[in-house]
């Protein structure tokens, strides 16, 4: 199994879902992107929704949980989640680990797709679903999902947080902090306000989650950056940053989205970032 220092490392399969292809490369022309990424009859393209889990020091930890179980038609209909209520539960417990068994679960931000499974229905309400978990986000962005811009509104559903806080499960964080040993969340601003990613360190090369900086292995090019991102200049210079750091460590990324690479290290060639080993966790961690 994958290990980085103190934590055993697992890429967990919280279901699949489509997004537009044009959104998700911004002004990357289609002739460009779809050579490796093809879109549907409705230019949708593949993804996943991949959670991390950490378990050592006694903790067991989720970074972000996919949409969850309680996505509407409507948007079974427009994104094509597969299944239609995720996969989360059935993931974890093939990993012997039940909702109870959750110490921890860091949010990179408050989108449906990644903050969405960790509350699920109760009758005609809502519960959370890991109920012994603390959850962490950026102070900054949990304000801004509270009162969203018309232009993003539609990422931030009540549903996903808003039981979390009335339960008295939220714990927000200020800026980049070591949240547990060896474990670094890392603000970033680009995509949404005050998104967190998270750097797990301890082994002989580091682990970046990249979440929605770098969604997919296709994004790895610095000016490849979704049309969803609400600054995507800082964006830019946030990718240019931290792949040249990647490049230069070794550093391991996970992508989020991915559905055909779990992971992959980074090479700076002559026409600008590129994916080097890719594969699954495993494969990239134990690739020296």
């Amino acid at each position: 199994m994958p290990r980085l220092g103190r934590y055993e490392l697992h890429a967990i399969d919280a279901g699949a879902l489509r997004l537009d292809g044009g959104a998700m490369f911004g002004v990357v022309p289609k002739p460009l992107w779809e050579k490796s990424t093809p879109a549907d009859e409705a230019n949708r393209i593949a993804m996943c929704m991949r959670v991390l889990l950490l378990r050592g020091d006694g903790r067991t930890i989720l970074v972000d949980t996919g949409a969850g179980d309680k996505v509407s038609d409507k948007m079974v209909s427009i994104y094509a989640f597969d299944p239609p209520h995720g996969r989360l539960l059935s993931s974890l417990a093939s990993h012997g680990i039940a909702p109870e068994d959750v110490t921890d679960v860091i949010f990179t931000h408050l989108h449906f797709d990644h903050a969405g499974g960790a509350v699920t229905r109760d009758g005609d309400g809502y519960r959370p679903l890991f109920p012994r978990a603390r959850h962490y986000v950026q102070r900054e962005h949990l304000a801004w999902a509270l009162k969203p811009s018309d232009r993003d509104r539609a990422s931030f559903l009540p549903e996903n947080f808003q039981p979390l806080s009335e339960a008295g499960l939220i714990d927000t964080v200020d800026g980049a902090v070591e949240l547990f040993p060896d474990i670094h969340l890392l603000p970033v601003h680009g995509h949404t306000f005050a998104q967190q990613l998270v750097r797990v360190v301890g082994g002989e090369r580091p682990l970046l989650f990249a979440a929605d900086l770098v969604p997919m292995s296709a994004h790895v090019p610095a000016p490849w950056i979704m049309g969803y991102d609400l600054q995507p200049l800082v964006t830019l210079r946030e990718k240019q940053q931290l792949l040249a750091e990647a490049a230069r460590t070794g550093e391991v990324l996970i992508f989020e989205h991915d559905p055909f690479v779990e992971a992959a290290t980074i090479e700076h060639g002559e026409r600008g970032f590129v994916p080097q080993r890719r594969g699954t966790l495993d494969e990239v961690l134990s690739n020296d």
